[in-house]
């Protein structure tokens, strides 16, 4: 059977087929288990091995030529790390470019990024805690892809690890689209796998804002809510090293939150007291990298 929509034409049984109407993946996928998600990928990869699938199957980017949907355009991702749960994603690749994402296998279909990026819920707004499977994915794609790949500097040799499945992450809606996300380290939360060592306060770990959102506040937004969610802690961190652009974002924090001044810290992990250093006394030292030396991406 063959369906066609705005962003897509392909061969799908009719098992395969969305009924949910104008909902994107993360509204649809609000109650949906890795399991599920995992099963809808295999029988995508099913149909796509079987011999009996002779009809050619197309996807049509918003934004460039289609693309045949067929076995070697299509691979796995991981959303977590290696010491967690092996739970990836389906996805589309341009042919020859496997870091180049066109699509992912949600709910039975193929969405493009875009669609995976908003919503149609008119409450999704702000600050939203990812708690589900679809703001899992919306997560992998704003720090693996969105970042990692399309807005990351070209001179920038930063990226972002996969994010631990038990991490706090906060993705920002506006106007029914992801714009940015954070995550925290939680205090008491291992450093990594290779050590015994845990963190001795939260910290900021990952910020970032979508290019065509920066300059309206969103990081300054998540900066607040960050320490707001933790007012009982007498620190708090963030990771190290500290971008310009996110020390500026300190600096007009701090100057209208004089009570935060002695709590914020830049930290390496684990963060005990030989490994901070005060953001407020960075300021106002002036001890803060150059524009030149580091990349902006809040």
């Amino acid at each position: 059977r063959v369906v066609l929509s705005a962003h897509k034409m392909e061969t799908l049984p009719k098992s395969h087929l969305s009924e949910r109407g104008g909902d994107y993946p993360v509204d649809i996928l609000c109650d949906v288990s890795y399991e599920t998600l995992k099963k809808s990928s295999d029988d995508c990869l099913s149909h796509l091995q079987s011999t009996s699938a002779c009809v050619t199957s197309w996807f049509v980017p918003p934004d460039s030529a289609k693309v045949k949907i067929k076995i070697s355009n299509v691979a796995r991702f991981s959303l977590f790390g290696d010491d967690d749960p092996a739970h990836t994603v389906l996805a589309l690749v341009q042919p020859g470019e496997e870091t180049q994402l066109l699509a992912l296998y949600l709910d039975g279909r193929w969405w493009s990024v875009a669609d995976v990026m908003k919503t149609s819920n008119p409450s999704r707004v702000g600050l939203v805690t990812v708690q589900s499977v679809g703001e899992r994915v919306v997560l992998f794609l704003l720090s693996q892809f969105i970042f990692g790949i399309l807005e990351r500097p070209l001179e920038s040799e930063l990226a972002f690890s996969l994010h631990p499945a038990g991490e706090l992450g906060k993705i920002t809606w506006s106007n029914g689209e992801a714009v940015g996300f954070y995550t925290v380290k939680r205090k008491g939360s291992l450093c990594d796998s290779f050590t015994s060592q845990s963190y001795k306060l939260p910290v900021l770990d990952t910020l970032f804002v979508r290019r065509h959102w920066r300059r309206r506040g969103f990081a300054l937004e998540m900066l607040e809510d960050f320490c707001s969610s933790f007012g009982k802690e007498e620190a708090l961190g963030i990771s190290n090293p500290i971008s310009p652009s996110m020390y500026e974002v300190c600096r007009k924090y701090l100057l209208t939150h004089q009570k935060q001044r002695d709590r914020l810290y830049e930290v390496e992990a684990p963060g005990g007291w030989g490994e901070r250093r005060s953001v407020w006394l960075q300021i106002q030292l002036s001890h803060i990298p150059k524009n030149s030396e580091k990349p902006s991406f809040i």
